[in-house]
């Protein structure tokens, strides 16, 4: 149920009549929610959002009479509303979903090409947790690509322990934070591993994005490469990630498809625990905006292994979880809105602030 003790109320907007019923039934079997109106195209979703007031909507991002990007942009403006887009598994649609992520969805469902009835009824129960989740998310402001501040300049100012590993989890809103992170950490920093829950078909488009626009340089993990310094890489979307030792010294990169860990394949947790065990103090966690507890008992393991460790605000989060379930259970050291938690690492890394490695 919603805040107020009511069904969530969704708008299915897409041009594909089988979406739609496909959508509808699954939204309507669950007894919190229920399907307000369906829409065939922007146009006529903008009645049906201005008569029903839904708590989310549901957007295919290719449509008939205006894209769907725009009318998300549109939405955004005038009346926002948190927004689970349609995706399909291709390059442009990765692509145009991460697009879609920076404009201010929620989230993302993807679909295949191919036997969309059978796939979207074996994710059934995940559509609509994701739609539990988009109904309680807190919507943040369209992106704005962050200027260069004081984290930046004293990054450039004072030197960084090079010897010190940051690792990063996240999950729903993640990408955009994740992205404003990374915009304020400095090209020369040391090397950053990063678990974002996100499928295999969109984890290499979401790197080239990053590697764009951010300073450090960003890539898809690759399974037994080095670690090294000024790079920040993300996990593939098809394995698991960890820090392992590299023949000669320093670290390498360990992947695996190993069984699902808190029902994500990445998973934030095998990160961290190989952070503990490996590097102890010479680790940095932070834990992100995300649903559920993935994270939590790995970040836990860092701290008691003498690492610094930092959680996302509540106030700064989409959806406040992963950092409040990490919060609970003592894993988090330091708690920063998203703005400053660059910031607050950088200086950590200079050895003279809070947590600051020794």
């Amino acid at each position: 149920m919603s805040a107020a003790g009511r069904k969530i109320r969704v708008v299915v907007v897409d041009d594909s009549a089988l979406v739609r019923s496909l959508l509808t039934a699954i939204v309507n079997e669950a007894p919190d929610m229920e399907v307000a109106a369906t829409a065939a195209d922007p146009i006529i979703a903008r009645e049906k959002i201005r008569e029903t007031s839904p708590d989310v909507v549901t957007l295919d991002v290719e449509m008939p009479r205006m894209d769907g990007l725009e009318f998300l942009r549109r939405l955004m403006r005038l009346r926002p509303t948190p927004v689970l887009m349609i995706s399909s598994f291709t390059d442009a649609g990765s692509e145009t979903t991460l697009a879609a992520l920076e404009i201010g969805a929620v989230d993302f469902i993807h679909k295949p090409a191919n036997d969309i009835a059978r796939h979207m009824q074996e994710y059934a129960e995940e559509i609509r947790e994701k739609i539990r989740t988009a109904a309680a998310a807190r919507l943040r402001q369209p992106s704005r690509f962050l200027q260069p501040g004081p984290a930046r300049r004293m990054g450039m100012a004072a030197p960084l322990r090079k010897d010190v590993l940051v690792f990063v989890g996240a999950s729903t809103g993640g990408t955009e934070a994740i992205k404003d992170f990374l915009m304020g950490m400095p090209a020369d920093g040391p090397p950053i591993l990063i678990v974002q829950h996100m499928p295999e078909h969109f984890t290499f488009t979401f790197a080239m994005r990053l590697d764009r626009l951010c300073p450090i340089r960003v890539k898809e993990a690759e399974d037994g490469e080095a670690v090294k310094p000024g790079v920040a890489y993300i996990a593939p979307g098809h394995s698991h990630m960890r820090v392992a030792p590299a023949v000669g010294g320093g670290f390498r990169i360990a992947l695996d498809q190993g069984e699902k860990v808190n029902r994500h394949r990445p998973a934030v947790d095998p990160l961290f625990e190989s952070a503990a065990r490996l590097l102890g103090k010479k680790a940095i966690g932070v834990i992100l905006t995300g649903m559920g507890k993935d994270g939590a008992e790995g970040l836990l393991q860092m701290r008691q292994a003498g690492a610094a460790t930092f959680g996302q605000d509540e106030a700064s989060c989409v959806v406040y979880g992963m950092p409040r379930e990490a919060f609970k259970i003592g894993a988090v050291m330091h708690v920063h809105p998203l703005s400053r938690l660059a910031e607050k690492v950088v200086e950590c890394l200079q050895g003279h602030a809070e947590g600051a490695i020794t």
